[in-house]
């Protein structure tokens, strides 16, 4: 028999799961008595419902001060269907519908575990933290989530041996950096960062540094983009030199330099000054693309060669 549960993929009680039975709501909040409850200053009392009849599961939110968000989308009192894979905030955790697989005895016993006063899948005791996985909820996804519940912080992104750290004013992407690299441009770092599929996070408190070179576009946009270079270097992928491979000025360079234009004479000289892939994007002004695109021409044209 198939049933559907919430699967708490960010917060304290990461990878806890409560079962949603058939013909019963389940409301979300801070009160005790709620059927779930999460124990956090940004939850309200009661905060949202949701139900199931006959295996449709839909949500509504209860008038909350902070509101309910489905897949990015704020949630108001009719109620919003609900799909497996569907992404839940509420408060500063978000949960995940599953399908589960269970025998009529598991489901049984389940439901008896979930009875007692102290089941954890009945109460969650949520901090203000927030953490999870980006292999259960890649960070364009919770970009877009705190994005649209306008949280402020600094999320922070580890994927061994590299830390990221994105920095949100209410919602918008103001500063994003790479191993605490600050002479890399915060919109390359942002667009480097989003392409990350395994690691954690921790939506860590707002920080107080200032910056001078804010990012200025909005979230929605630095995202578009962001996965549009992405998907461009992916189809270079093939012809583009290792981070680490070593690029040198041919020798003898044929053509005239006055050839060309003044971004590619830029990287020309980054080639010319630090020989490295990984420099050579790191220095320059230009996207990451931007970049390949004029190495790939500087070979063709015999200007520079690949080691």
């Amino acid at each position: 028999m198939t049933e559907y549960a919430l699967r708490i993929i960010s917060g304290k009680y990461q990878g806890g799961q409560f079962k949603i039975k058939d013909d019963r709501d389940i409301t979300v909040g801070r009160s005790s008595d709620a059927e779930m409850v999460l124990v956090e200053d940004m939850v309200s009392r009661y905060h949202s419902r949701i139900t199931s009849r006959a295996g449709v599961l839909a949500i509504v939110d209860l008038g909350s001060t902070n509101g309910t968000f489905v897949n990015g989308e704020r949630v108001g009192k009719s109620p919003v269907e609900l799909k497996e894979g569907d992404r839940i905030l509420i408060g500063t955790s978000v949960l995940k519908i599953i399908a589960i697989e269970e025998t009529a005895a598991e489901i049984e016993d389940s439901q008896e575990k979930d009875s007692g006063p102290n089941s954890r899948r009945s109460t969650m005791s949520i901090t203000r933290h927030m953490s999870g996985s980006i292999d259960e909820i890649p960070l364009p996804d919770l970009l877009q989530l705190l994005s649209t519940s306008r949280k402020s912080g600094v999320l922070s992104v580890h994927a061994s041996p590299m830390e990221g750290r994105i920095y949100l004013r209410n919602g918008k992407v103001y500063y994003c950096s790479l191993n605490d690299n600050f002479d890399l441009d915060p919109s390359k770092a942002f667009y480097r960062l989003i392409t990350w599929t395994s690691g954690t996070f921790d939506l860590l408190p707002p920080d107080d540094t200032e910056f001078l070179n804010e990012i200025k576009d909005g979230t929605e946009s630095l995202l578009m983009e962001g996965m549009r270079i992405f998907d461009e270097i992916n189809r270079l992928k093939k012809d583009l030199p290792p981070a680490e491979s070593k690029i040198s000025l041919a020798s003898p360079i044929a053509k005239p330099l006055r050839d060309l234009n003044p971004s590619q004479l830029d990287v020309l000289q980054l080639v010319h000054n630090h020989g490295k892939a990984k420099t050579i994007l790191d220095r320059s002004t230009l996207s990451d693309l931007d970049v390949y695109e004029i190495l790939l021409m500087l070979k063709e044209n015999q200007y520079i060669q690949f080691s």
